[in-house]
């Protein structure tokens, strides 16, 4: 009664080890009354916040989107010099403006022009097949991730839209999952928003449109919502209008793996944050999780020493201590979740739904310190 998922292709070597690294950080903004609101993306918010903090740190104008496609391209680059030569990278815009500044972006970052695939030229299908076929680094597309989009050497991604349908999320993560040689890894990077960390953490889920079926009966019902999720936003509408982006800093709030979550927030440019970029670009899955496991150990390590050696504000204090504090109960839980797999042999993802069906909450990656607690000491029963 077992369906073939996400994980078990992983295990298989079928499908590429996809690594989530989520930015948080502060975006500011004004309404259309004139006043200002902060929010820290990654913390408990109203919907509305959520959406103003996100469309802020999406915005090309502001400090957040710069420094994640700088880090995008660190990545890309260790994973071409680590060998996969070719690796190409995608930006995925929520609509044509922004495209077309995020390209602008990636053209002054890296001194190549990226390639532009907008979803209303008639020519899209023909830039994706030249995209394809060349070693060009980066293409930036508006919403195009249907099955039909087929790149092979895609590796590294950066999900800079607002829509959030798991379809449409899982459709787009099975542009970067297609293993064509052993250890070949993906990496995806988004902004660290509940709905986003939750779908990231469920691959498997998903596991029909994030391996992709190309041969299944099409009942048309998934064609028509993929379609009208491309469609949609192609332009900038009334909501986004109504209020004014000024600025979001950026962080690297955490790296989701399988189900599992590593690490703790860091600031963009960081020594910390280049540990996880440097990643070698040919792992296996278990690799992977020895090495986010190592990297989350220094870094835990490391923040402990810097403090007891310089303590921080007081106001710092607590938000780092409230962050140590999750990433070692996720840093127990992980292996306390091997464990169950080295003697059930069932996939760390499906150990991470299982203890969720039974606990209740959220994903590891946005549950509070009680739920992990509740999962560690459930798990160690089993």
């Amino acid at each position: 009664d077992h369906a073939y998922g996400y994980s078990d292709a992983l295990a298989d070597g079928v499908v590429r080890p996809v690594v989530f690294l989520a930015y948080s950080g502060e975006a500011r903004w004004r309404n259309s009354a004139g006043d200002e609101f902060t929010a820290r993306l990654g913390e408990p918010l109203s919907a509305e916040q959520t959406a103003r903090a996100w469309r802020t740190a999406l915005d090309p104008e502001g400090e957040w989107i710069p420094a994640v496609l700088h880090s995008a391209d660190v990545r890309l680059g260790q994973l071409r010099a680590g060998g996969m030569p070719d690796a190409g990278g995608l930006v995925i815009a929520t609509d044509q403006t922004v495209a077309r500044a995020y390209a602008k972006l990636l053209a002054s970052l890296t001194g190549e022009e990226p390639a532009l695939v907008l979803s209303d030229d008639p020519s899209a299908s023909r830039r994706i097949a030249e995209f394809a076929a060349s070693n060009q680094k980066w293409m930036v597309a508006v919403r195009m991730v249907s099955e039909g989009v087929d790149v092979p050497r895609l590796a590294v991604g950066v999900y800079a839209t607002s829509a959030s349908t798991p379809l449409y999320f899982a459709q787009a993560i099975g542009r970067f999952v297609r293993s064509r040689r052993k250890g070949e890894t993906a990496s995806v990077f988004l902004p660290s928003v509940p709905v986003l960390l939750d779908l990231a953490s469920q691959l498997e889920a998903q596991r029909d449109h994030v391996l992709g079926k190309p041969h299944r009966e099409k009942d048309g019902l998934d064609d028509e919502l993929l379609a009208d999720a491309n469609r949609k936003k192609d332009e900038p509408g009334e909501e986004e209008k109504a209020f004014t982006s000024l600025g979001a800093d950026a962080e690297l709030d955490q790296v989701i793996y399988d189900g599992s979550s590593f690490g703790t927030a860091t600031f963009s440019g960081s020594a910390e944050e280049a540990d996880y970029l440097g990643l070698p670009g040919l792992l296996d899955a278990e690799q992977m999780r020895a090495l986010l496991r190592q990297r989350q150990s220094d870094q835990l390590e490391q923040q402990s020493k810097q403090q007891a050696a310089t303590p921080p504000p007081a106001e710092v204090t607590d938000r780092v201590a409230a962050a140590g504090q999750l990433a070692q109960l996720r840093k127990e839980l992980n292996s306390l979740v091997a464990m169950h797999h080295y003697r059930t042999g069932k996939p760390h993802g499906v150990i991470h739904g299982e203890l969720r069906r039974v606990c209740g909450g959220p994903p590891t990656a946005i549950a509070t310190v009680e739920q992990l607690t509740e999962r560690i000491s459930t798990l160690r029963q089993w």
